[in-house]
């Protein structure tokens, strides 16, 4: 259905469909994501891990916080962007970048979050919500399980077995992806996104200059097709395996660990905090810079129109 220009005297709309953003509205998007993630996954080095008997219980991230992004604005977008904030406001600045590794988790995530920000049709609908923060857990942790299951199968990494567990790498890589799943993927990731998302629809959309998602016109998750997605998404996880391996293989390659948490200790995780902090604040200044400047360019058009209607 086409937009029709609007009338004398009538403000004109935001783009009405996620596809329909501009450049300057897909680059906030972008930016918004990647620091929201980046502070929550700050927040994931303050929080504790509890053991429980042989098993190790803690949280891998803050999976609500990227759900209720994709499930808001364009998902592809929030999903470039919230991987890249764990690498620049964590690992980077944190003193604990992985290397050529690092391709592995963030095609993964991205992977994770587009799938599930695409199956969102309604963010105001819970049980999407739900269903989009479960498939991006599962898509990431399960994607993360096989590539550490390839690499012991291969031989380029040992498997670390828990004491008081069978050595068995598909138990203990079944019993990871499980705790994941119910910790990162329901507990922080579906029940919050259902509360938050609702709320959030329509009152943050307009501050970037965009309507909120249409159920209408859902974001599709292969706009040339799903046999393309499915190729494409293949190949992003060959990439992702490749990236892990040659990380074993080619010992420390673009590894940077000063650890600078361990030097300094958890005060230093304010570092990060503020970077991110500063570049979000830089994001919003300059989003409603633009949705002032377009407002005034409507304003403008419409005098014009009138102008000549008379």
């Amino acid at each position: 259905m086409s937009q029709s220009s609007p009338l004398p005297g009538t403000p004109a709309r935001p783009a009405s469909r996620p596809g329909e953003s501009s450049s300057s509205q897909k680059l906030m998007v972008f930016v918004l994501s990647m620091t929201l993630f980046g502070l929550a996954n700050i927040v994931t080095e303050v929080l504790p891990e509890i053991t429980v008997g042989p098993v190790e219980l803690s949280v891998s991230y803050l999976a609500f916080v990227p759900v209720v992004m994709v499930s808001l604005f364009n998902p592809l977008y929030a999903a470039l962007g919230a991987p890249l904030g764990e690498i620049v406001f964590v690992d980077l600045l944190m003193g604990d970048f992985s290397g050529i590794g690092e391709i592995e988790g963030y095609l993964q995530m991205f992977l994770g979050l587009y799938i599930g920000g695409c199956l969102v049709r309604d963010p105001r609908r819970r049980p999407q919500i739900a269903l989009a923060a479960v498939v991006t857990v599962v898509v990431d942790k399960m994607l993360s399980a096989i590539v550490d299951i390839g690499k012991v199968w291969v031989g380029v990494a040992d498997a670390e077995y828990v004491e008081g567990l069978p050595q068995s790498i598909l138990l203990l890589e079944g019993i990871g992806f499980t705790t994941d799943l119910l910790i990162s993927g329901v507990l922080f990731g579906a029940i919050p996104a259902m509360v938050l998302a609702p709320r959030l629809h329509g009152r943050i959309e307009p501050l970037l200059g965009m309507a909120p998602r249409d159920a209408a016109n859902p974001p599709a998750l292969a706009q040339r097709g799903a046999a393309m997605f499915a190729l494409l998404a293949i190949f992003l996880s060959f990439v992702s395996m490749i990236a892990a391996f040659a990380s074993e293989i080619v010992d420390n390659f673009g590894v940077g660990d000063p650890g600078f948490i361990d030097q300094y200790g958890q005060r230093f995780l304010w570092v990060g905090v503020a970077a991110a902090l500063l570049v979000l604040v830089g994001a919003v200044v300059a989003a409603r810079a633009v949705v002032r400047s377009r407002r005034e360019r409507a304003a403008q058009d419409a005098a014009g129109q009138r102008r000549e209607a008379r």
